[in-house]
């Protein structure tokens, strides 16, 4: 059974088109218009194993907000269609990836629940502008990436900061420990024949 889904959100600050593959090779088309987020979400497709195809444009002469939390939405739904009943997934993922002096952990349970936690990042990681020439990348929007994906896609996701002090280094581990947790939680497992919940639905 294909684990797919393609989907389309257009309002009056972004249009983004979105489509993965939940059992790909980590290969990726992406496009948003911000620099930084696309290399982030490259690695996010690299490091899940998610073939990923992201299209976004939006209104970034104002910033870079609507059209990253736009696409998130994008992709969590995507997720969740993809996930279909969740039937013989891991469903639990936890990965700890470094770089550089940077470290962080990320926990995922595909619960069907939405939950989000985000700690650890140092004090003014918030306000790090992250990005060459073009629209910036601000470290807040990590955070608000993370609840945006779990919203969507319902799942629970920690995600935790344990080093760091250059921002762009902070935000990639950040990112490819999610990856990582996630290939794990949307892995199949041969031995799981059902929905892993011993409520029978997820």
């Amino acid at each position: 059974m294909s684990r797919t889904a393609s989907v389309e959100r257009t309002t009056k600050e972004s249009s983004v088109k979105v489509s993965l593959d939940l059992d790909g090779q980590g290969l990726s088309s992406i496009s948003t218009s911000v620099g930084f987020y696309d290399h982030m979400l490259t690695a996010l497709s690299k490091h899940s194993l998610i073939d990923m195809d992201i299209q976004a444009t939006g209104d970034i002469h104002i910033d870079a907000h609507h059209v990253v939390e736009d696409t998130a939405i994008a992709v969590g739904e995507a997720l969740k269609i993809a996930l279909g009943d969740k039937k013989g997934i891991s469903r639990f993922g936890d990965a700890m990836v470094p770089l550089d002096e940077a470290l962080a952990q990320c926990v995922v349970d595909v619960s069907g629940r939405a939950y989000a936690s985000c700690t650890g990042e140092p004090e003014g990681h918030t306000y790090a502008r992250i990005g060459g020439s073009g629209v910036a990348y601000v470290g807040s929007m990590t955070q608000h990436v993370v609840e945006t994906l779990a919203t969507n896609a319902m799942m629970c996701i920690h995600l935790t900061v344990l080093a760091g002090r250059d921002p762009h280094h902070i935000v990639e581990a950040q990112y490819k420990a999610l990856a990582r947790a996630l290939r794990a939680g949307v892995e199949l497992d041969p031995r799981v024949t059902t929905i892993p919940s011993t409520k029978g639905a997820l």
